[in-house]
């Protein structure tokens, strides 16, 4: 439980009433934009009372994730509210005046359908206090409001454009809470990596912050999408600011499955359209990463085994993978080639246009999971040694609560290592037996 100790924050945005919380102060669940539904955002006014932001940020509207159920413990009580648009603040509880602390902005994953920038695993207290960085986390407009539209009638890529709305409001405000404006990193794993790249290229983004950390992004699915969104948009059917949002919810099923038949991209279906506000057209691509090289460092990895986290959740690998012979045949066969396709090709592409456009970009390789048992380094391997604490992973299928100790050990290292870049645009950490770094 939060401490009910208020504390007040003089923004541009107007004052704000947070909460302190131990060794951090939190301001939780503010708006930072405002729209109506198929809407792009809107700058939020300033507040003309003091904003009592006391309460973690809603989740946008989603369909019910059992797979996650059976990774992660279940989160009671989340608020669904289609005006999502929240961001949360967590610093370190004894910031001097006029202190300009670095600033970290998260962007969560979840296949941009999924998830919200308060859940319990994106915990920053550890991150703060060891680190002594001032932690953003974004709450956006998922799914088939926040990721599906034909450009027309429905504007394409609302969620990122909410995006870059967060990051103006921070461009303004962080000072007021002790992060400086001119340092910025976006950070995020899985579809959030996959939109901190594309924030990059984003129009009217620019500017708005100086790195990027884009972790399990993948980057692989990303290309190629035009017909599938096309299919997608004919089984969605017409959709209007006052259909039901049961019924969104139902076509965003429908939208699912019309994207099965067109191979990987249809895992995950609904993302970023090229050729839409604010991104740029997919033939112009690499031109813009690489235009924007010199103007923001890059820090960008993935695991060995990412595609391992899917095992335990299909039935038929599940069963095949109890018997120890079979298991490094799915590694190698299965696990290590999709992995390779769908998020480690892109790392290494990224980075050496990145790098011969003249930019800096230190890319890594996560080598193993978060028990004292080596295991692959699975999908969202690396979350527990970065965010969130033992009551969130400790028992999860990810953290073996015997385990914990070990992610303790670990998990200082890693998040010093992500602040340094944060910092300095720069990783001087070793290679060790959980990550190995290519500094170019």
């Amino acid at each position: 439980m939060l401490d009910a100790d208020p504390l007040t924050w003089d923004p541009p945005a107007g004052r704000i009433t947070g909460i302190a919380d131990g060794g951090v102060v939190r301001a939780l669940g503010i708006p930072y934009a405002r729209a109506e539904r198929f809407a792009p955002p809107e700058p939020m006014p300033a507040f003309e009372e003091p904003y009592p932001a006391t309460a973690p940020s809603p989740v946008a509207p989603q369909p019910r994730a059992t797979f996650v159920d059976q990774l992660l413990h279940p989160i009671e009580g989340l608020v669904v509210d289609e005006h999502c648009q929240r961001l949360s603040i967590t610093a370190p509880s004894d910031v001097e005046p006029g202190e300009r602390l670095p600033v970290m902005v998260w962007i969560h994953g979840g296949s941009y359908v999924i998830g919200g920038g308060d859940l319990p695993i994106y915990d920053a207290r550890d991150l703060v206090t060891e680190q002594r960085v001032v932690f953003v986390s974004v709450t956006f407009r998922l799914g088939v409001l926040g990721f599906l539209g034909d450009g027309e009638t429905v504007p394409a890529n609302l969620g990122l454009l909410d995006l870059v709305e967060s990051l103006r409001w921070v461009r303004t405000n962080i000072a007021a809470f002790g992060g400086d404006p001119d340092l910025v990193t976006v950070f995020g794993q899985s579809a959030g990596g996959d939109a901190a790249a594309h924030l990059m290229i984003s129009e009217g983004a620019s500017g708005l912050f100086r790195r990027a950390i884009i972790q399990s992004a993948p980057l692989g699915l990303s290309r190629g999408r035009a017909r599938m969104n096309r299919a997608m948009l004919r089984a969605v059917g017409a959709v209007h600011p006052d259909t039901p949002l049961d019924d969104l919810l139902e076509r965003q099923a429908l939208g699912t499955r019309a994207a099965a038949p067109f191979g990987l991209p249809g895992g995950m279906p609904y993302g970023t359209q090229y050729g839409y506000a604010p991104l740029p057209a997919e033939q112009d691509l690499d031109r813009e990463w690489s235009r924007v090289a010199q103007d923001v460092d890059v820090l960008i990895g993935s695991g060995a085994d990412e595609t391992g986290m899917y095992v335990p959740l299909i039935p038929g690998l599940r069963s095949a993978a109890r018997f120890r012979a079979v298991r490094p045949l799915l590694r190698w066969l299965l696990v290590r080639p999709l992995s390779e396709v769908i998020y480690g090709r892109d790392v290494r592409r990224f980075t050496t246009r990145h790098r011969a456009a003249g930019g800096r970009a230190t890319s890594y390789r996560l080598h193993r999971g978060v028990t004292t048992k080596p295991t692959g380094a699975v999908h969202m391997s690396d979350l527990p040694l970065l965010l969130g604490g033992r009551a969130a992973w400790a028992g999860t299928r990810f953290v073996r609560e015997r385990d914990w100790p070990e992610v303790e050990r670990r998990g200082r290292a890693f998040r010093a290592i992500w602040a340094e870049f944060a910092r300095t645009g720069r990783v001087t950490a070793a290679d060790d037996e959980t990550l190995t770094f290519d500094r170019g």
